[in-house]
């Protein structure tokens, strides 16, 4: 069977839309939790488009908030696939809000979702392998490759751990934490 391959480009999706009161949270921002749905909502569409196929959250990268978001702003998600595995794809999405009035522009925030496709029966299916056609499209590659290759190696550092040694315990103590056991 041949393998299909795709560009980054092919996966590109970009969703508008204004921030209304219903969006915000109490100190009259649009509630983080709002815009990480918005986020969600996109990596599907791009990991689906880029498949074909249906596809589910596997992780979240970093999410984090670099500039509050007001009621009236226009929020941009931008999304697109940077690597690609058997079944995985890492969706790369950058979200920035604009203020129609002034036509001022912030970058918000920016993450990294991994989506699985999966078929009917909720099995894992192939995902179409990665043509790179840019320079910025092979650095954002080779970046997921490294940040996948920190996140194993911190899961077995993890793992490794012995979270009662004399050096955590120190740790914990130098941070003025009690521990009553």
């Amino acid at each position: 069977m041949d393998k299909t391959y795709k560009t980054p480009k092919s996966s590109r999706i970009t969703i508008s839309e204004l921030m209304l009161p219903s969006h915000s949270n109490f100190s009259g921002k649009i509630h983080g939790g709002y815009i990480l749905s918005l986020m969600d909502q996109i990596a599907f569409a791009c990991a689906s488009k880029f498949s074909g196929s249906y596809c589910v959250t596997a992780s979240v990268d970093t999410v984090d908030f670099l500039n509050p978001i007001e009621i009236g702003e226009l929020v941009t998600l931008k999304a697109s696939v940077n690597y690609v595995g058997n079944s995985s794809m890492v969706i790369g999405i950058r979200v920035t809000a604009e203020n129609i009035q002034t036509q001022k522009v912030k970058h918000c925030n920016s993450s990294y979702f991994t989506m699985v496709a999966k078929d009917d029966s909720g099995k894992n299916v192939s995902v179409p392998r990665l043509t790179l056609t840019t320079v910025e499209e092979v650095r954002r590659f080779c970046d997921a490759m490294r940040r996948i290759k920190a996140k194993k190696e911190h899961k077995e550092q993890e793992h490794l751990f012995d979270h009662t040694s004399t050096e955590a315990l120190q740790d914990i103590k130098n941070m003025d934490i009690r521990i009553h056991l």
